[in-house]
């Protein structure tokens, strides 16, 4: 059977949509070029991309809703269907897998009792893989809500899990402090982050990462040692050689656990 229309938004909150939505829209020489940000608007409204949410984009960029479709269905970070209040992605490709990522992702499904792509019976979590987080040099790397907790363990993920179902402050290892997944979704489509402290946090990249940037300029880096993952220097490093990365000065947990912090010591471009 064919299905019905989307119903509408309700008055109120499809005006304050439109006027979102215009604001948007307004950035760019061509309106369609707006889509991908008034995606995550309605994302932000609902948790997830409704029909709702589509027929709403396509009414406002004349587009039919089968072109919005088709973009909202291309791109992973756009939900189907509604989701928990915290993403958490495990990164599954391959470095961070042979690091420990597979022995994540199987942990955390076992405990929270969902698979790839479920949400907990409270809401709060939707478990996923993800192919790539872009921190090899912190694997392996868990994401909540696209906040990095770096050098993970499957206790260290479970305890982060924990805490984010309990309410508990939970801290990234890098990067602005946490909101909820609809709140992120609101900065995705380019409004700002009004939290105190958020917009100056640092999400820059760690030792590790830098280590290219400085040859290029003609630094000559500090000697280190590099010791296999589990194993403690045999050598003190000389003073800035510190390499902060699971591979060769190993982080046993996130900062979920004050007691073993991990993560970059240094600001990007220090």
């Amino acid at each position: 059977m064919p299905q019905l229309p989307a119903p509408d938004y309700p008055a109120d909150v499809r005006a304050r949509l439109e006027a979102d939505g215009r604001e948007i829209v307004a950035r760019y020489p061509d309106s369609r070029s707006a889509l991908l940000p008034l995606l995550h608007l309605v994302q932000a409204e609902e948790g997830y991309v409704s029909r709702t949410g589509m027929a709403f984009c396509a009414d406002l960029l004349e587009l039919t809703t089968a072109e919005v479709t088709a973009v909202a269905t291309f791109y992973s970070m756009y939900r189907r269907k509604p989701s928990g209040d915290y993403q958490v992605g495990v990164c599954t490709n391959t470095l961070c897998a042979v690091m420990g990522g597979d022995a994540i992702f199987d942990e955390l499904k076992r405990h929270l009792g969902v698979g790839n792509n479920e949400t907990t019976d409270d809401g709060k979590v939707t478990l996923e893989h993800i192919e790539c987080n872009a921190a090899c040099d912190f694997a392996p790397v868990v994401m909540v809500n696209w906040e990095f907790f770096d050098n993970q363990t499957p206790e260290s993920a479970k305890r982060l899990v924990d805490d984010l179902r309990s309410g508990r402050e939970v801290e990234p290892t890098r990067g602005a402090p946490l909101c909820t997944y609809q709140e992120t979704a609101r900065i995705l489509a380019g409004f700002p982050d009004q939290r105190p402290g958020a917009v100056a946090a640092t999400g820059g990249a760690g030792p590790a990462s830098l280590a290219g940037l400085r040859l290029a300029k003609g630094e000559t880096p500090g000697a280190r040692v590099v010791h296999p993952r589990g194993e403690g220097p045999k050598d003190r490093p000389q003073p800035g050689s510190e390499h902060l990365s699971s591979h060769d000065a190993p982080q046993q947990t996130s900062a979920s656990d004050p007691a073993h912090p991990a993560g970059p010591a240094a600001e990007e471009g220090e």
